[in-house]
């Protein structure tokens, strides 16, 4: 070896030593980048640059339970219900993805995002809105340049077959109302009326006060926060609602609901006859067949489609109307008696 090679070792050894490190590990270091260079050294200096610059923005996030906090936070002015939806799906994710709280959002993927989806809710309406609510947590995240871009954008939505909803039998009809009438002295009569006869959603009506029941218009006016759209509509009071609501009146002040209104709604089915076994509750009864029983007798889907709060028609026409199950409309929208009469 010639005095010049040994000089410039010894300057290597200087240049290394003065790193603080362990010279061995700094030359493993230098070599591993040459080797990625491809022995050039411009392109190793580049290929430490770009890992320093990686290795940054990797730094430069948090942890998908962080995420979620933050998400959270810029929807507190929400509705009460899509705040309850956003924790659900997002605590869902955590519970059921073991590890994912602690996942630093730049890291995760969208092959990873789409198999939490899979993991973590088992029904293609379900994965639907699961695939909305990451989304959401990842927007956020892209905003406060926690990640450059959104990886949900990449999971294809799960395709969801709409499928009729199955209404009430004029039976059901009966022991639902007659129930509402008895349960708690009737506190529930007005709500359950107003789900059956005007399509009313149980978290709209839950909202719902006296106020914004119109007798004398005969008319329910829902406003737009308290919708689950966030738009407003007038809703119509037809004769077997306003003959309820005219025996419950309260004074404007006062909600609709009583106090703990799900728990009250899921008992006064209970009482009814529904179960969580045998006989179970479907889901949007009321809703369903207040709509079916509405285009059998008014024959107007633009009507219905107002009354009922949808942008357009088509889910009203795949899933909302059963017009085979209908038995006696009339008597349904005039009082007059037994349906099956």
């Amino acid at each position: 070896m010639n005095r010049n090679s040994t000089e410039m070792e010894k300057a290597a050894l200087a240049v290394l030593r003065s790193t603080g490190t362990n010279v061995l590990e700094a030359a493993l270091v230098a070599k591993s980048a040459l080797e990625a260079g491809r022995g050039r050294m411009k392109r190793a200096m580049k290929c430490i640059s770009a890992g320093a610059e990686a290795l940054r923005q990797l730094e430069r996030t948090v942890p998908f339970e962080k995420a979620v906090e933050a998400a959270l936070d810029a929807r507190k002015d929400r509705r009460m219900r899509t705040l309850y939806d956003f924790r659900y799906f997002t605590l869902r994710f955590m519970k059921r993805c073991p590890g994912l709280g602690k996942r630093r959002m730049r890291s995760i993927t969208p092959q990873e995002c789409a198999e939490y989806i899979e993991t973590a809710f088992d029904t293609p309406r379900q994965r639907q809105k699961a695939r909305l609510i990451l989304s959401g947590v990842f927007g956020t995240a892209v905003k406060r340049g926690w990640c450059d871009a959104n990886p949900v954008a990449r999971v294809e939505a799960p395709r969801v077959v709409e499928q009729q909803v199955p209404i009430l039998t004029p039976k059901e009809i009966e022991q639902i109302t007659t129930t509402a009438e008895t349960y708690q002295d009737g506190s529930c009569a007005a709500a359950v009326g107003m789900m059956l006869y005007a399509g009313i959603r149980p978290h709209e009506v839950a909202r719902l006060t006296w106020a914004q029941v119109d007798l004398r218009e005969r008319a329910i006016y829902i406003l737009p926060r308290h919708s689950k759209t966030g738009g407003a509509r007038r809703v119509t009071i037809h004769k077997p609602l306003l003959r309820i609501l005219r025996a419950h009146k309260k004074k404007d002040e006062e909600k609709i609901c009583p106090p703990n209104w799900l728990h009250h709604w899921r008992e006064l089915r209970r009482a009814a006859g529904w179960d969580f076994t045998a006989h179970r509750w479907p889901q949007d009864a009321l809703r369903h067949t207040f709509a079916s029983y509405h285009l059998s007798y008014f024959r107007s889907f633009a009507e219905l489609q107002l009354e009922i709060g949808h942008r357009d028609a088509t889910l009203l026409r795949t899933r909302y109307v059963d017009q085979r199950a209908v038995m006696n409309a009339k008597a349904f929208w005039e009082c007059r008696g037994q349906l099956a009469a």
